[in-house]
């Protein structure tokens, strides 16, 4: 299974979006938008959880695409080297 970040989403964009978006190319087991701890809002990132092939052909897919009017960066989301806060 890999993790996919996904970035530079609207801050209006809801969890049910980006699992919307990932679903045509297979099972979606947790998307998770990042949201700020004191307002609550989207940060304008978050995380999908694929097997490894459906993740590789999202990523191929949608990459540079348009959601809201902003393009989408989409990757292999990459451990954290340092500092604090949860990894997923």
């Amino acid at each position: 299974m890999k993790s996919i970040y996904v970035g530079n989403l609207p801050f209006s964009t809801t969890e049910a979006e980006p699992q919307g978006l990932f679903a045509d190319f297979g099972t979606v087991h947790e998307a998770r938008l990042m949201l700020d701890r004191d307002t609550g809002r989207s940060r304008g990132f978050g995380f999908v959880k694929m097997d490894d092939a459906a993740a590789d052909a999202a990523i191929r897919a949608l990459n540079g695409t348009e959601l809201g009017g902003r393009t989408l960066r989409i990757n292999e989301a990459q451990e954290r080297s340092s500092g604090g806060g949860r990894h997923w």
